[in-house]
């Protein structure tokens, strides 16, 4: 790769990942290409050198976002060697995961736009929440019971998130976090 070939892949990336950042933590909807760009140190014009269309963008930035958060859940499982599960549960529903929702897990925050968005969205939408579910299914077996087990936390997890940040109560907020956070802990 030459140079320039490098540089405009470097730029790319650099808008790709600042995409991806403010999908997780405004939605697809509110990222503008000229702002993306100038927080990227780079011109409006250039945008089609790299993107066919914001739409490519976001549907791009959106699936980066998802990919994102396997490495994390996984990070988190492994803090607690005795008990993974309580680890992912304790880093998901901690009030750090709460309060940055540009870094946070990107189901929580485009779960509603997958829903409505088109069938390239909604699969990279779905791959991330299969390889969640494998991930929890394999911090316990096999079977059945497991994999429902798996569905439930996940699910809990993802919803508990979402209606922490959108209270206006901080401590209803807490509560949630907490509550749940014990709930799960208790399965």
């Amino acid at each position: 790769m030459g140079h320039s070939q490098a540089e405009k892949a470097a730029s790319r990336e650099r808008v790709l990942r600042i995409a991806a950042r403010k999908v997780r933590a405004e939605g697809v909807t509110r990222p503008g290409i000229a702002d993306l760009m100038k927080e990227a140190g780079l011109t409006h014009g250039g945008f089609y050198k790299h993107f066919a269309s914001r739409d490519d963008l976001i549907a791009q930035a959106a699936a980066t976002a998802l990919a994102e958060g396997s490495e994390k859940m996984e990070t988190a499982a492994r803090k607690n060697e005795q008990d993974p599960r309580a680890g992912l549960v304790d880093a998901y529903l901690g009030k750090n995961h709460r309060d940055s929702p540009a870094t946070g897990c990107a189901l929580v925050t485009l779960g509603a736009a997958a829903g409505r968005g088109d069938g390239g969205f909604k699969e990279a939408y779905e791959k991330q929440v299969r390889t969640y579910l494998d991930l929890l299914t394999g911090l316990g077996d096999d079977s059945e019971e497991a994999r429902a087990e798996a569905m439930l936390t996940l699910s809990a997890l993802v919803g508990a998130t979402l209606m922490s940040r959108a209270v206006a109560d901080p401590e209803l907020s807490d509560e949630l976090l907490e509550t749940v956070t014990g709930q799960l802990k208790r399965q």
